[in-house]
């Protein structure tokens, strides 16, 4: 059994970009349509009931294009509205928080794991909880840096003063060691994670700067591969897989065309050229 119908792909901006180049890489012959609100973004810094009411609109975008499931590449939509999400469509819907928390706590050693998101996703303890669902034993500290995605939705993604923003928003979560070797931010040797779990899928584009600032000593998990795998997974049990050589790929966004292909070029080169821009009551 076989469903040539596309995936459809949801984040509020760019970032949701780093799950789709994995879900390319684990099921090559799905088509796909990205759907990038970034005329509204960021989702972190709303409330409750925006994410909510902007998450719907931007997926029924989607369910009107017949596809065949949702991966919903937003953190904040997924720790705000995904259980809203699954009751309204009668599809599949898949978030990118429970794959991510396997993740982590497979990864760390001394069971102290970092979650930096926006402030919507760390005040919904999404992470926290199903952290800890995996693992109880695992210490979880959580930080908001709201301040990453909107330099990763200007396409600021690298360079010294990329650093220094990054450097300043993870030091009260790090402990960063100043010029001189004194730290920043002083923590206890107990609350100094070995793991860093980047809860926003705009922080991936930022992963150089973040692991540059880190250092070698902490692993840095992004939810992105383990998305992919549980989407296979998804797809296989339905009975959803597409046939082989029948794949094709649709982006959309709200926001500047020209902006958004820019940097999805950076990340795809010339596979995916065309991008169109879709209009939402409210998102511009």
């Amino acid at each position: 059994m076989t469903d040539t119908r596309p995936i459809g792909v949801f984040d509020s901006g760019v970032g949701g970009l780093t799950v789709l180049r994995e879900i390319l890489r684990r099921t090559p012959d799905e088509s796909t349509i990205y759907f990038g609100d970034n005329a509204r973004a960021p989702y972190g810094v709303r409330p409750d009931e925006e994410v909510r009411a902007f998450s719907t609109e931007s997926i029924d975008v989607l369910v009107e294009r017949d596809v065949k499931a949702v991966v919903v590449a937003c953190n904040t939509s997924t720790a705000i509205a995904l259980g809203d999400l699954r009751r309204r469509y009668d599809l599949p819907i898949l978030g990118v928080i429970r794959p991510g928390a396997t993740s982590a706590a497979l990864a760390t050693r001394n069971r102290r794991v970092g979650v930096i998101g926006t402030p919507a996703t760390i005040r919904s303890h999404a992470y926290f909880e199903a952290i800890k669902d995996e693992n109880p034993a695992v210490e979880v500290y959580e930080h908001a840096t709201p301040t990453f995605v909107p330099m990763v939705e200007a396409g600021l993604l690298a360079g010294a003063e990329v650093e220094a923003s990054v450097r300043e928003a993870l030091a009260p979560l790090l402990g960063l060691r100043d010029a001189s070797g004194e730290f920043v931010f002083p923590l206890p040797a107990s609350a100094r994670v070995d793991t860093l779990l980047l809860g926003c899928t705009h922080y991936p584009l930022l992963r150089d700067a973040i692991g540059a600032v880190a250092g070698e000593g902490i692993a840095i998990v992004d939810s992105a591969a383990a998305t992919a795998s549980a989407l296979a997974e998804l797809l296989s049990i339905n009975g959803l897989q597409a046939p082989s050589g029948s794949a094709s790929h649709t982006q959309l966004t709200t926001g500047d065309v020209d902006q958004f292909r820019s940097i999805a070029e950076r990340m795809f080169g010339e596979a995916f050229p065309d991008v169109a821009g879709v209009e939402l009551a409210g998102a511009a």
